[in-house]
């Protein structure tokens, strides 16, 4: 008998020791795929692309025209691509192989109708599970594998949540067993439900504000993950483990007596953190900030604020002392001092949207032109180097020391629909362009 109890006692330890290492490795599972790559920055580890493209585009490898009215770019894994779109007021999932052969498509409830329709988010995509957020600001989890639906949270019904005047833009952002929203609510201003069954972790009541269109970042310090995002008229510092409210940072442009939807609020780029510093790009609010994170993350500091660099959409991208980014006054890519704060070059390539890959920028701007562009940039360039410190670099004439980008390549996207507000997605020596109803993979591998 002891003998017996022994060995049925050993065997269900280990059965619980097997599942919960399984339940662990779902737990901590990495994100595959979201809103501007891995790490949320718009740079995409490609190697080996094409730095000049012929003069009509890369070899455009296939496309889709039937995806419906959206704005919001794909998630692309190993072997699949996901993106959503509405028909006829519903949102859908789609999965496509990477040779564009349509796999499944999902119904995810009543898309945005009300102004610029269409899906405005990124799926984020963690291991057998697909993340979407709905222009209605509704959250809902999905299979990877065959597009069922495993829940749903209603913004406004379930979380008192309120609209922006164009719609909710969020792209949902996993860490661990969490996945986070921010509903704008009152009482429910940003949210943390469990990845598995959408049951609320924490609320944070934050300063009460609606939404801003910001798809939020993780800064991961020891102990303390914050959880960054924008809410109308402030960005939010959040502990990410308890909901805690650790800091908010004003957007001082709109008077109090002015602040309503669309005045002021729409702050749709996310934020960047590096070496201790938060590098933020609100168009419609402070325009170009740096802060100072302190050590233990409950505390900010500005270091400088340039309110010539007003990109309200198009994501910014940090290479070394250098930072490039669209601007809406200047309908032209900019490049911006780390050190300073200050503009050193300019291209006017009109209002656009920013990746880089290969050591290139991928500039896809309003009029629906696709720009490849060399930034002219020391990788090597850390940030608390002088800017003045590359040498046999191209100089604008009669300023030494400022790097001059150079459009190498661009060609025109004219399959799609409405406008050119996506970002552009590299994967596997692929570009994927979404316009409208139309997603379009190019081939820009080196061969």
């Amino acid at each position: 008998m002891v003998t017996k109890s022994y060995h049925s006692s050993t065997l269900r330890n280990l059965f619980f020791l097997v599942c919960s290492l399984a339940f662990s490795t779902g737990l901590f599972a990495q994100v595959d795929a979201q809103f501007r790559g891995l790490a949320r920055d718009g740079v995409y580890p490609e190697k080996n692309l094409l730095s000049v493209w012929p003069a009509e585009g890369p070899a455009l490898l296939w496309s889709n025209t039937s995806i419906g009215n959206g704005y919001g770019p794909p998630a692309i894994t190993s072997d699949r691509v996901y993106i959503t779109g509405e028909v006829d007021s519903t949102g859908y999932l789609y999965a496509f192989d990477l040779k564009g052969m349509l796999l499944w498509k999902s119904d995810y409830g009543k898309e945005w109708v009300v102004s610029y329709t269409g899906s405005r988010s990124t799926p984020t995509v963690v291991g057998n599970l697909i993340y979407v957020c709905s222009g209605l600001g509704n959250l809902s989890c999905f299979d990877a594998k065959d597009g069922a639906r495993k829940w749903m949270v209603d913004m406004r019904k379930d979380l008192h949540g309120r609209f922006t005047l164009f719609g909710h833009a969020e792209s949902p952002l996993v860490e661990g067993d969490q996945v986070f929203l921010t509903p704008g609510g009152a009482d429910t201003n940003v949210v943390a439900f469990n990845r598995f069954t959408g049951a609320i972790t924490w609320i944070c009541k934050g300063l009460g504000e609606i939404p801003a269109y910001n798809s939020p970042i993780l800064i991961k310090l020891s102990p303390l993950n914050i959880l960054v995002t924008f809410t109308a008229y402030h960005m939010l510092g959040i502990d990410a483990k308890t909901g805690k409210l650790l800091w908010a940072h004003e957007q001082v442009n709109t008077p109090l007596a002015e602040r309503k939807p669309g005045m002021g609020d729409t702050h749709s780029n996310s934020a960047y953190y590096e070496n201790g510093y938060i590098y933020y790009i609100a168009g419609d609010g402070n325009c170009g900030v740096k802060l100072k994170l302190s050590d233990d993350g409950r505390q900010i500091t500005q270091v400088w604020r340039n309110t010539a660099v007003d990109d309200y959409m198009g994501g910014f991208i940090k290479i070394g002392n250098r930072i490039y980014t669209g601007s809406e006054s200047k309908r032209a890519l900019l490049c911006v001092d780390d050190i300073s704060g200050q503009l050193v070059d300019s291209l006017k390539i009109g209002i656009g949207s920013l990746a880089l890959a290969d050591h290139m920028l991928y500039y896809y701007n309003q009029r629906g032109e696709m720009n490849l562009v060399s930034p002219k940039s020391d990788q090597s360039l850390q940030s608390n180097q002088s800017p003045q410190s590359p040498q046999s670099l191209e100089t604008n004439p009669g300023k030494p020391g400022i790097l001059k980008m150079e459009l190498v390549s661009k060609f025109k996207i004219t399959a799609g629909t409405k406008e050119h507000f996506s970002h552009p997605v590299i994967k596997n020596g692929v570009l994927y362009i979404r316009h409208g109803k139309a997603l379009l993979a190019y081939d820009i591998l080196n061969k």
